[in-house]
């Protein structure tokens, strides 16, 4: 076994020694290769050799360089392998890279032909719009040339005859600004002779109708006495004496002519009282008495009743409980009542108003309760009432501002639908009787008054001239009532129309019908009035006022005179359709 080991050892020990001397002698051949022959590494050589075959071990050396080589050759095929499989994988990759710089130049020529297309259709599209920038322009400038030659030929044309009209216009316009001068200055003058002559004669015309009055009562006071005694004469000697009845009858047919005479003399002096101490005709509506003595028994009335029933919170007058708007805009109301108050308590110039939106917004209700919240007396005239008396208009105007300064309270004058004669005075519909009427107005209101509160009402402001909206102080607006407004105006007519009894006539209704019968209300609660407000969407006060007197009516039609759910649903319904189809024919008649 040792020896074997000893064997083995030496075996290595030479083939080791042979490896490094042929490495060696491998070694110098390379370099000999280079540098020249050696022959003494071939002598190494060989002696190594000879050693190596002299030796017992000759057989394991040899198969152990055998296998050294071979494993050395399969070393050397391994890194073959591999450096061809590396050299396949640069290959591949080469070609990959190859590929992809042919893709990226074949989509680079791909878009730098589509920018190319692109770019010659936009020099295409230039040229072209170019061309008919062109073309346009020369035809522009012929056009321009044919009109302006077109244009010197008419005003060759046109300037003799504006030169032969320019004077007769001129003249035109000379007289017609003397005739308006004229008129103005004679209005004026006119209405300051009668203002002046009215005032100086005004308690001397008093004094004589009064005395004349009195005479006249005095007369017929006799006049009548007499015709009595005559009658009562006649009567007993009617009885014995057969020629006397036809002296009764005589009589009687002086009575009858008498009394005639008495009641047209009677209407022809209270006409003239009229002219002379009256109201102005324009004046529709006024809280102010039409004569002097006149109203004492209404107003006693009013006084006896307002104490019976002082105790109902509706009666105060500081809250507008009666006019339903919205909350803004009755807030607005009562602060310019309250400062209309102080204004007259203090003396101060009071401030126009100017009330616009749509019809039946209750523009006309919140004046007069404007006026009798303030202690002013109230006044309401329609402008539409000013066109007829055409040349008679600007008297009017001015007996109304003269009448309106005897109010020891302060007046507040209402005109409604202003913009019937208040319009801009350059419209062409416009006749000169009723731009006269506008000038007087403006006349009397170019000074703030400490007498008058002008309160203007129109559906369409943007009518009217600019010297008057130059004279407003305050411009409020009315809407249409909205849902809340609409359910507390259904409420209130409710409680007007149907629950009140009119306490203010019951008695008199008592005296005369006494089985009269009372209206009821059934089964309608507030959802039912709820819905009601919500269908009624653009309905006016005046719209829902109207709508529940067609359901009083409704009511008084029923034997029982009961108001329930179905009767109020089906009126409201039917008067909701009512204004749609209104609303449509006026559209159509719009168009």
């Amino acid at each position: 076994m040792n020896w074997l080991r000893g064997a083995a050892v030496g075996a290595a020990a030479a083939s080791a020694s042979y490896v490094v001397g042929a490495d060696c002698a491998y070694a110098d051949a390379l370099e000999n290769r280079h540098s020249g022959f050696d022959p003494e590494s071939l002598e190494r050589g060989a002696k190594a050799l000879r050693e190596i075959n002299a030796s017992r071990f000759a057989k394991h050396v040899f198969e152990l360089m055998r296998k050294q080589e071979d494993t050395r050759l399969a070393e050397l095929d391994l890194d073959k392998s591999k450096n061809q499989a590396f050299q396949a994988h640069l290959d591949i990759e080469k070609q990959q890279k190859m590929a992809e710089e042919q893709r990226n130049l074949v989509q680079l020529q791909a878009q730098q032909k589509a920018q190319m297309a692109r770019y010659e259709d936009e020099l295409a599209r230039k040229r072209l719009q170019t061309e008919n920038e062109a073309q346009r322009q020369r035809n522009v400038e012929l056009v321009k040339m044919q009109e302006e030659a077109a244009e010197r030929k008419e005003r060759a044309r046109r300037a003799t005859e504006e030169q032969i009209q320019a004077q007769m216009r001129q003249t035109e316009k000379e007289r017609a600004e003397l005739e308006r001068e004229t008129i103005r200055v004679k209005a004026m003058a006119e209405a300051e002779a009668r203002a002046h002559e009215a005032k100086l004669t005004e308690e001397h015309n008093r004094r004589m109708l009064l005395e004349k009055m009195s005479g006249e009562r005095d007369k017929w006071l006799a006049a009548i006495n007499t015709t009595f005694s005559h009658i009562e004469g006649g009567l007993r000697g009617l009885l014995t004496d057969r020629s006397k009845l036809t002296m009764a009858i005589g009589g009687a047919t002086a009575l009858a002519a008498g009394i005639y005479t008495t009641r047209e003399g009677a209407r022809v002096t209270w006409g003239y009282i009229n002219r002379i101490l009256g109201q102005p005709t324009l004046i529709r509506e006024s809280s102010i008495a039409k004569f002097p003595w006149s109203g004492i028994v209404s107003r006693a009335a009013s006084k006896i009743y307002s104490v019976s029933a002082k105790a109902t919170p509706s009666e105060n007058k500081t809250n507008f409980e009666n006019i339903i708007l919205h909350p803004s805009l009755q807030r607005r109301i009562k602060q310019l009542a309250r400062a209309t108050e102080n204004t007259k308590s203090h003396q101060a110039p009071f401030r126009n108003m100017l009330f616009y939106g749509p019809p039946g917004t209750g523009k006309t209700m919140v004046a007069r309760e404007m006026a009798r919240k303030s202690g002013l007396d109230y006044a309401m005239m329609t402008g539409g009432d000013v066109a007829p008396l055409s040349s008679q208009a600007v008297t009017k105007i001015h007996e109304i501002f003269d009448w309106a300064k005897k109010s020891r309270k302060g007046l507040l004058l209402f005109i409604d639908e202003a913009d019937a004669f208040l319009c801009e005075r350059n419209s062409t519909h416009m006749s000169e009787a009723q731009r006269s009427a506008l000038n007087a107005l403006l006349f009397r209101t170019g000074d703030q008054s400490r007498d008058i509160v002008l309160v203007l009402a129109t559906n369409r402001p943007g009518d009217l001239d600019a010297a008057i909206t130059d004279r407003i102080d305050e411009v409020i607006e009315f809407p249409l009532p909205r849902e809340e407004e609409r359910f507390k105006l259904l409420k209130l007519y409710l409680d007007r129309y149907i629950c009140s009894k009119d306490d203010a006539g019951s008695w008199w209704n008592s005296i005369f019908n006494r089985n009269q019968q009372q209206m009821t209300i059934g089964s309608l609660s507030d959802d039912v009035i709820q819905e009601a407000a919500a269908k009624t969407e653009g309905f006016s006060g005046r719209e829902i006022a109207k709508l529940m007197a067609s359901v009083r009516a409704a009511v008084y039609a029923k034997p029982d005179c009961v108001l329930d759910t179905q009767l109020f649903k089906e009126i409201v319904d039917y008067k909701v359709a009512e204004h749609h189809q209104r609303l449509k024919l006026a559209a159509n008649g719009a168009h």
